[in-house]
């Protein structure tokens, strides 16, 4: 999810403001749908400047992590800093006007291996079979946003969801179960056109799936802003099994970012 908050400036390239949405107004999201751990996720509207989403894991406390927004000119010391502030990853969104070039994609997942971080990474998921080697060689974890972020829904015989699989089948690559709203032809409740690739990620990688809200949902999609209970129900419907549920909404969120270590 993320954290907007109008005490921090935006980004020169932001896109526009984006109302408040303060850790207050999560807490009640969390108290209504049961949740306790949370990943904030630095939005585009900062750039990189971290600080709106480092105040929001402070907040938040021991059940936080965050993925941050940071390039190459980054030092050691200030990921040590930021690791221990709770960061766990680097947010490369590929669309738009991106933060982060291509070009120092390998040589960040290089260093992030090193403080056991990992890339958390966007794209037009139609063509991850034009980036799948680039993909596959990185040296550090890997984390696909949105059930791979097609921009239109595909079918499974897709070349990029053929890729998708193949990163997944690597061992080192995990996708968040999140966002059909924004992509979903279908709609809710339960977003089939895009719930059929939700199936068959857990049908096949069930041990490295997570759920996440995307809350406030910045980029509501053709059918506007979506109930927070309502995307959490549709995991009902794509993983019928409890313990499988379970799985990727607690045990595999707990081993991706570290809950339980230092």
């Amino acid at each position: 999810m993320h954290i907007f908050d109008s005490r921090f400036p935006l980004a020169e390239n932001a896109r526009g403001k984006e109302r408040d949405a303060p850790v207050a107004e999560y807490r009640k999201v969390q108290e209504r749908l049961g949740l306790e751990r949370v990943i904030v996720v630095q939005p585009t509207a900062y750039g990189k400047d971290n600080r709106c989403t480092l105040a929001a894991i402070a907040e938040l406390g021991a059940s936080a992590r965050g993925i941050a927004v940071v390039d190459n000119n980054v030092s050691d010391a200030e990921l040590e800093r930021l690791t221990r502030a709770g960061m766990r990853g680097v947010r490369f969104r590929m669309l738009d006007t991106p933060e982060l070039p291509w070009a120092v994609l390998p040589e960040m997942a290089a260093r992030l291996a090193l403080f056991g971080w990992h890339v958390q990474f966007q794209m037009d998921g139609r063509f991850f079979h034009e980036r799948e080697d680039l993909l596959r060689r990185l040296p550090c974890t890997l984390v696909i946003e949105h059930i791979g972020k097609f921009l239109e829904p595909v079918p499974l015989d897709h070349p990029g969801f053929r890729s998708l699989l193949k990163l997944v089948d690597s061992g080192r690559c995990w996708v968040k179960l999140s966002g059909a709203y924004m992509i979903s032809r279908s709609g809710p409740p339960l977003y089939e056109d895009i719930g059929v690739l939700a199936k068959e990620l857990v049908k096949r990688v069930p041990e490295r799936l997570v759920w996440a809200s995307n809350w406030p949902h910045p980029s509501s999609g053709p059918h506007g802003s979506p109930d927070d209970a309502e995307l959490l129900d549709v995991l009902l419907d794509w993983t019928p099994d409890a313990d499988t549920r379970n799985r990727i909404l607690a045990d595999n969120l707990a081993q991706l970012y570290g809950f339980g270590t230092s």
